[in-house]
């Protein structure tokens, strides 16, 4: 018998982000979405950067999730990730700036490659957080201002 709801846990080093029954739930899995649901297979896969999408009743929520594990088990997935935010708690000024200081630095003539790699790092990081606050109403709020943009 399949179990009716999995139970998500969300965690970085920094907090526990997220500890919810859901219906359902796609996450950046490296190479591409993964999405679960009740009796899923077990695995552990790496994180890439995006959106964690995940529906608890008639209710749709979204995340932030960039790098790090997922394990997910027939009725829980446990996400270990480098950084995590929910959608309402991302400052949308302060994503928009770090994107377009971001993309400055990618755009550099003569940029070394480790350099260009991270530039191009950080403009994924400010688009996934500025798509996941366009679904889930990011703010501009002070209180949002000291979440980190890196």
């Amino acid at each position: 018998m399949l179990p009716e709801a999995i139970e998500l846990q969300v965690v970085t080093p920094e907090r526990h982000v997220l500890s919810e029954n859901v219906q359902s739930l796609e996450m950046p899995a490296k190479d591409g979405y993964l999405g679960v649901l009740p009796g899923h297979a077990p695995l552990i896969t790496l994180l890439g950067v995006g959106t964690l999408t995940y529906h608890k009743g008639a209710e749709t929520r979204y995340l932030t999730v960039m790098n790090g594990f997922a394990e997910v088990l027939p009725d829980r997935v446990i996400v270990l990730a480098e950084l995590s935010e929910r959608a309402e708690e991302i400052d949308v000024a302060r994503s928009r700036a770090a994107l377009e200081r971001a993309q400055a630095e990618a755009a550099k003539p003569g940029t070394q490659e480790a350099e260009s790699s991270e530039a191009e790092a950080k403009v994924e990081r400010a688009t996934a957080r500025l798509q996941t606050a366009s679904k889930g109403g990011g703010s501009g709020s002070p209180q949002d201002s000291r979440r980190s943009t890196h």
